[in-house]
This record gives structure tokens, sequence and C-alpha cells, in this order.
């Protein structure tokens, strides 16, 4: 079995394990993150592996989307949920930006050393910074809709 294979299984396993790091009292608001996730995922996913940005040469289910299902609709999602879950509220700006930045530096530091080092991933006309903002807008984007959809009406 090929390195790729056993990454891929890896990171299932990983992805899995952390979902047991939720709160029972926050399932809904993870679940509301992943789900939106997801929805970010599949749409600029698709349209940067169509636009021939990147490509994933090893992947599940490749008769069916060039997109990396692995990481688009299971770790990237996970990877959010406790992103949103574990988010610091009540802390000061610093803290709060410095969250993003740590979140997304160690996604896309991991997104480097898999594209240098595997077939899961290949950069064409990409480049890591572009990964690193992206990730920080979809987490951004995922936060302030979890936010809204969360808040409670005024009377």
């Amino acid at each position: 079995m090929r390195i790729e294979w056993w990454l891929l299984l890896s990171v299932y396993a990983l992805s899995t394990g952390i979902l047991f790091l939720i709160p029972k009292n926050k399932i809904r608001l993870a679940t509301v993150a992943f789900l939106f996730k997801q929805i970010i995922t599949f749409l600029i996913g698709l349209v940067v592996v169509e636009l021939g940005l990147l490509e994933y040469p090893v992947r599940l289910f490749a008769s069916i989307n060039r997109t990396s299902f692995t990481y688009e609709y299971y770790a990237f999602p996970v990877t959010c949920a406790i992103f949103t879950v574990w988010y610091p509220h009540n802390r000061r700006t610093f803290i709060k930006l410095g969250y993003y930045i740590t979140f997304t530096s160690i996604l896309t530091l991991g997104e480097v050393i898999i594209e240098k080092n595997t077939d899961l991933i290949k950069y064409i006309y990409w480049e890591w910074y572009i990964s690193w903002i992206t990730i920080c807008l979809s987490f951004y984007l995922t936060r302030t809709f979890c936010t809204w959809f969360f808040a409670k009406p005024e009377d």
C-alpha cells in the first residue's frame, strides 16, 4: 500500500478522534459549522480543481469527483467544527487573531508538507499563501454564519 493511502487512512482516524473533543452541549454548533464548511469547500474546491489551479492525483472516489473527498468533505469540516466550538469568545482581540493564525498556519503547513512529499495534492497555479488566505477566510465565514445562526432573537 502506498504512503498516500496510509496518510488518507490516518487523516480519517485522526479526524474521527478529534470529534470526541466536542462537548455534548456544543454538538449542534459543531454540526452547523461542519455542514456549512462542507458547502464552502464543495463550491470552492470544485471551482479550483476545474480551473486547473491544483489537482489531487491520489484521492478517494476518483471517478466521481476531482477534489479531495477526504480533505474537502471530512478533515477540513471536522477541523472547522473544533475551531468553532473552542473559539475564545470572551478573550482579547489579539488572542482571537492568534487563534485564527494558529489554526490556519497548521493546516497550511500540513498541506505544504503533503504537497512536497506525496501525490495527494499538486499545486499547478497555486501557492501556499493562497491556501492560507482561503483557509482563514473560510474559518471566518463559518464562524460568522454560526454566530448569526445561533443568535438569540431580539424582542
